[in-house]
This record gives C-alpha cells, structure tokens and sequence, in this order.
C-alpha cells in the first residue's frame, strides 16, 4: 500500500504530466496555424509521450491501492513569439518537470517507498532525455535562424518524430511485467 504522502506527490505529479501534454498541445495549435505542421508534429508526439508518463503514475498509485485524485488544468499559453521562444519554452518546462522527478525520489527516500524509488528511477532517465532533445532542437533553431529555407528544412525534418507507445504488458520502468 502506498503512502499518503506518496499519494499525494504522485497526484501532482499526475496534474504536472498532463498539464505538459497540456501545454505541448497548445504549442502544436501555434505551429498549425503558423504553417509549420512539422514542428507541430513533433509537439503531437511530445503530447502523446506527456499522457503516458501521467498514466504511468497513475497506475502506480492504483496498483498500491491508493486513490488517484486528478487536479484541475490551467490553461496553457496559446502563442510563441517563434519557434525558437517555443522550444526554449519547452525546454524551460521540461527542467521544471525534472525538478519535480527529483522532489518525488526525496520523497520516497525519506518515506522508504523502494517501490516509487525503482518506479522514479524510470522517469530520473526519462527526463535526460526530454531534455537532450529539446536542447538538439533549440540549438538546430538557432543555426538555421528564424525565417527562410533553414527553417523549412528544420520543420520537415522535425515532422519525422513519430510516437513510439510502450509495449503492451510494460510495468513502470518499460520493463516486461
């Protein structure tokens, strides 16, 4: 059984994982209108990673018999200045994201939740990762610059990235359950 003061992290964090799918959406929205349906690709597929990073919190509280509260949303910005203010926007979020991973693995330090320690552990990975990538695309966006042919080739190339879900029967961590 989990925690209460596990719950309740892992709650908010659930809240945090969706208000990121939340936000990446809406910079997708942005990118649509603007034409640029490559880097709008790119934030579909950021959005569809964001829910499953919430689900995998949810069903870890639901597994140890907790009870998953969702939270409200609050409404994400609707438009970036450009691609660049988007992407460092994201890059912004995903370092506040990783700042909650690791408050979650203090918490489970101190509440000796081995099981959300070996869960988190998953997501401690994760987020270098979410990070490197949105790092690669920030620096690519500054050395083609913000208008012409560069940018229309970084577009194209970003809507490649396409969504890769979890295999089926997948515990936590990604492993085989």
């Amino acid at each position: 059984m989990i925690k209460k003061r596990m719950q309740d992290a892992m709650n908010d964090q659930i809240q945090h994982e969706l208000g990121s799918a939340y936000l990446y959406l809406a910079m997708a929205a942005d990118f649509h209108a603007k034409g640029l349906d490559g880097m709008a690709q790119w934030m579909e597929v950021q959005t569809q990673e964001e829910t499953v990073h919430a689900m995998r919190f949810f069903r870890h509280v639901d597994e140890r018999n907790g009870r998953v509260e969702l939270k409200v949303l609050a409404a994400p910005q609707k438009e970036w200045a450009s691609p660049l203010a988007a992407f460092e926007a994201a890059y912004e979020h995903e370092q506040f994201i990783t700042a909650r991973i690791d408050e979650l693995v203090k918490v489970a330090r101190e509440e000796n939740d081995n099981a959300a320690l070996m869960m988190l552990q998953w997501f401690v990975n994760e987020q270098i990762e979410e990070e490197a990538n949105v790092t690669k695309v920030i620096d690519l966006l500054k050395l083609v610059g913000g208008t012409g042919q560069g940018l229309l080739m970084a577009d194209r190339e970003l809507g490649t990235r396409v969504f890769v879900p979890p295999p089926a029967g997948a515990d936590a961590a990604g492993a085989p359950a």
